[in-house]
């Protein structure tokens, strides 16, 4: 071990040294204190199986909220003390949960009641919101977390020293408690101490520690079985358990190991990531700083951009007021002009009127005797007598009320401004890679930046790879229809081949730069669709089969305990088979799954309807793990015979590994044999050719190839031993099911 090796070691040492003494600052990590529900310091948490933590109270608050429940330690609770270091503090998500469980709404999918009870059974996880199922006995099945409720205490007690814990037996004047019995589960001063611990009883072997309010268990039980002592870990539920659960309990067929080596094994997991941590001190102090200027930069940048949206706005209302005035103004003016006229027009026909205007002036005129004045006069006159008769016959205002003309229609203005564009160019989407798969079709997921305003449409391009020609003569992308969410498939994508995908959002016509491209190979084959067939050697005892038919599991069943009997060596082995229900026999096929990545053991490629029929139908010792050449050992008889073409080819895959057959690897070479385990695995059979590929269904990587007799109908080929599953891919499974 190097100098510098040694000293970040020796510093780690030290920390932790000084956080078993209660020397590194409490209060530092009082985030790490707060219940997510309540948002006040932890109350005998309880540990979901998510791994979070969360009070008993609240817990019980949410789960029977017509009950006023707590357990009897609750009344001492700090979050009813006055010393507490916290006061309480309104809980949003607490208030959200009691709303629903109030009006109801928890019977939506993710929240159930109970059918008896008006209990609630599953809830979300104020942490990570994953649905939490507590099943028939609730909160009992919890553990309660005790290392955080000690670090909790601690903190309390730091948070105020100056209040001393009272001896619990002491009559009146109470002293200071000055220890506390964890058999007793109170606290004494001196004297009470050894009254009530008297030498030479069993209560002088009990325990004692310093002053506090906090009374462990000195042993953990198992909440499923109260009598039994949690000695083992389920490295799949990552919780312990007792023998019992493991027996015949729901860990029956889980991992699990000793309780001393998973101390062993988290406790030096935590301890060198403590250290890692430790050691990038510097680079997490230069990336806080970081983080400050970006916070200096995010809130320069804020109020600028709220100066720049005042300006556009305040531009936006003068030039709405200059339009404003402008047409007021021609309002009034188009007003007066009409008004005028039409009591221009009420004066004209008010002279019609006898003895009044015109009709007097006429009348007057023709009580004139002299004739030439007579004349002179009355021919202008009688000029105006014909236009006001005629006027009278076809009566017309001088202007219309109307103002029709001056309506507007903003209409189109308005959805402008609600569909006003805050932002340029929208931000580039990312393709998700593990929602991605290509076999005859592509499934291209993609995903937004979670502060990204919302899009219009997306346009996802494509283009096929090849040799530097090939690209330079099909560099065209090829585009897709407008996709409106965050997914779309395309169509005629040729086998064996690797595309390049990428995707742009648009926003009011406007486009986002292209998200980074991703490369991803098709099949070497089209794919071949298929489902589990449940009449072909389905053993319903020992396989769980889904009601799609698109995924089976591998359960513990009586049969194996009855067969007990027989067995007399510990290799005792019994695998299930299970087929496709659909047979191959020409041409070049393509399939896909994924095996559970706990499983035990699964056996997977394919078999000739014969050696099926063998399988299926002849008689086997249940209790001869040396039935056949594929008996699911490492035997290596099925080895022995790997230049010979069988009717059959199978690999095997479990515990997180890929085992290659000895006779396809060099003599002795056993790292070469052991790879791990894909996400996904493909097979591809190639009839006309009698050759069986395996590969890594994400990269398209061969990982084992070899002969087979196909001199019949090949069939898909799965046998499992022990716990395991395995998933069909969705596409593989998409065409059978659209027509059940």
């Amino acid at each position: 071990m190097s100098d510098s090796e040694m000293s970040e070691m020796s510093e780690f040492s030290s920390l932790v040294e000084r956080i078993e003494r209660g020397e590194v600052p409490m209060k530092s990590i009082e985030r790490e204190l707060i219940c997510p529900i309540c948002q006040e310091l932890f109350t005998h948490p309880l540990i979901l199986p998510c791994q979070h933590s969360v009070c008993h109270k609240c817990v019980r608050e949410l789960l029977l909220p017509s009950h006023d429940d707590s357990i009897s330690t609750d009344a001492g609770s700090e979050s009813s003390n006055p010393g507490s270091p916290r006061a309480r503090v309104p809980s949003p998500s607490m208030e959200r949960l009691e709303r629903l469980v109030r009006s109801g709404s928890i019977s939506s999918p993710g929240w159930r009641r109970s059918s008896v009870t008006p209990r609630v059974t599953t809830f979300p996880c104020p942490g990570c919101q994953h649905d939490i199922d507590l099943g028939e006995r609730g909160i009992s099945m919890l553990f309660r977390n005790f290392t955080l409720e000690s670090i909790v205490e601690r903190y309390r007690q730091a948070a105020r020293a100056a209040v001393a814990i009272m001896c619990n037996v002491c009559k009146p004047p109470v002293q200071e408690a000055t220890k506390s019995c964890m058999d007793c589960k109170a606290s004494f001063c001196n004297e009470c101490f050894k009254m009530n611990h008297p030498w030479g009883t069993p209560k002088a072997q009990h325990e004692y520690v310093g002053p506090t309010t906090n009374f462990r268990p000195k042993v953990l039980m198992c909440p499923e079985h109260e009598m039994e002592k949690v000695n083992m870990y389920c490295e799949v539920c990552r919780r312990p358990v007792c023998h019992l659960c493991k027996l015949g309990g729901s860990h029956a067929n889980h991992r699990v190991t000793s309780m001393s080596s998973a101390y062993k094994i988290l406790k030096e997991k935590l301890s060198k990531s403590i250290h890692y941590l430790i050691s990038k001190e510097d680079q997490v102090r230069t990336q806080i700083s970081e983080l400050d200027v970006l916070i200096r930069h995010t809130e320069e940048n804020g109020q600028l951009a709220e100066r720049c949206a005042n300006e556009h706005f305040e531009h936006l209302f003068e030039t709405l007021q200059e339009r404003r005035t402008e047409m007021l103004r021609s309002i009034e003016q188009s007003r007066n002009l009409r008004v005028e006229r039409l009591r221009a027009q009420v004066e004209e026909y008010q002279g019609m009127l006898e003895n009044s205007g015109l009709v007097g002036y006429a009348q007057e005129v023709l009580k004139e005797t002299d004739q030439s004045c007579f004349v002179q006069t009355a021919k202008l006159l009688h000029v105006r007598i014909q236009k006001a008769t005629e006027s009278l016959k076809t009566f017309q205002p001088a202007a219309t009320p109307s103002f029709e003309e001056f309506v507007l229609d903003t209409s189109k203005e308005e959805i402008l401004l609600k569909e006003l564009s805050f932002s340029g160019v929208p931000e580039p989407p990312v393709i998700d890679l593990s929602r991605c798969c290509v076999y005859n079709e592509g499934l291209i997921h993609w995903r937004l930046s979670e502060d990204s305003l919302p899009t219009d449409h997306h346009i996802v391009e494509f283009r096929k790879l090849g040799s530097e020609e090939e690209e330079e003569q099909e560099s065209r992308w090829s585009a897709s229809e407008r996709v409106y969410g965050c997914s779309t498939v395309l169509s005629d994508l040729s086998s064996d081949s690797r595309y390049a995908f990428r995707v742009r959002s648009c926003r009011n016509g406007v486009f986002s730069p292209y998200s980074p491209e991703v490369t991803l190979h098709t099949p070497p084959a089209p794919v071949f669709g298929f489902l589990f067939n449940e009449k072909c050697g389905f053993s319903a005892e020992r396989l769980q089969l889904s009601k799609r038919r698109d995924s089976v599991e591998s359960v513990a069943g009586m049969s194996l305990l009855l067969s007990a009997e027989r067995v007399q060596t510990g290799s005792y082995i019994c695998l299930d088979y299970i087929i496709g229900d659909t047979g191959i026999s020409h041409g070049r096929h393509y399939w896909a799954f994924r095996v559970q990545p706990d499983s035990y053991m699964i056996k997977v490629g394919v078999a000739s309807d014969s050696k099926l029929t063998e399988w299926f139908h002849n008689p086997r010792d249940t209790s001869s793990p040396r039935y056949d050449h594929d008996s699911g050992h490492d035997s290596g008889s099925e080895d022995t015979c790997f230049e010979v073409s069988l009717p059959f080819t199978l690999v095997t895959v479990g515990m997180g590994r890929l085992f290659i057959p000895k006779a396809s690897t060099a003599a002795g070479d056993h790292s070469s044999r052991v790879l791990p385990m894909p996400q996904r695995i493909g097979v591809c059979l190639d009839y006309d050719a009698g050759r069986v590929f395996f590969y890594d269904a994400d990269s398209m990587r061969c990982l084992y190839e070899r002969a087979v007799d196909c001199s019949g109908t090949m069939f898909p080929a799965f046998g499992l031993l022990g716990g395991g599953a395995v998933h069909l891919e969705e596409f593989i499974t998409a065409k059978r099911l659209s027509y059940m």
